[in-house]
């Protein structure tokens, strides 16, 4: 299957062993993670699954030990409705093309965690940039699939320093793009750091 992932990181990732692909996995979670976290907080009876949400990734950065629960994990995000529509029409709306991607790029994130395989991490990245491809298309100007390829090209060029506090501000830039979609005309948005415990609130502040 053709693949938005680099050929050179696909290529890195092939031949780069576990950790390596548990550190590109990882990157790629953290950056989706305030889009699921920012739109599913406050939800009714959502609680859990945020908590799930990022519980997973941050268990996904200690590459060095991966999680023994990581098959279990895959089977609970499954059963997220985001992985579910509710009828056999795509998925149209911003909330719910966003928290599509953010559970779908989790799923491979979690896959590749536990089995260390390449192609189920080429799978995540490939997953990822198709999400900001699509906010590309929406937002004006926005250029945030061309700034997941570079930061998946840093996840797979062995030097990890920053990586993580890239991915962090990287993931907080699209969840501003995308909170600027869901917000209607009063000005009322979907989520604020003021309604999301503090706990959650560097996902999105």
């Amino acid at each position: 299957m053709e693949t938005l992932v680099d050929q050179a990181v696909t290529t890195t990732l092939r031949g780069g062993g576990g950790e390596m692909v548990r550190l590109y996995v990882a990157a790629c979670a953290e950056r989706m993670a305030p889009l699921f976290v920012g739109l599913r907080a406050g939800g009714a009876g959502r609680e859990g699954d945020v908590d799930f949400y990022v519980e997973s990734v941050r268990d996904l950065w200690r590459v060095d030990r991966p999680p023994s629960d990581a098959p279990e994990r895959v089977r609970v995000l499954e059963r997220f409705p985001e992985l579910h529509p509710m009828d056999d029409e795509a998925v149209t709306d911003v909330v719910g093309i966003n928290t599509f991607f953010a559970a779908l790029v989790l799923r491979y994130a979690l896959l590749a965690n536990g089995s260390g395989s390449a192609d189920d991490a080429v799978s995540c990245g490939h997953a990822a940039l198709t999400a900001m491809g699509m906010l590309d298309q929406n937002v004006f100007g926005a250029s945030f699939r061309a700034q997941e390829h570079g930061l998946q090209s840093l996840s797979a060029s062995g030097d990890a320093a920053g990586l993580w506090e890239a991915s962090i501000e990287a993931g907080r830039e699209r969840f501003r793009a995308v909170l600027g979609r869901t917000t209607d005309n009063s000005g009322r948005g979907h989520t604020t750091s003021a309604s999301v415990p503090p706990v959650l609130q560097r996902y999105i502040r």
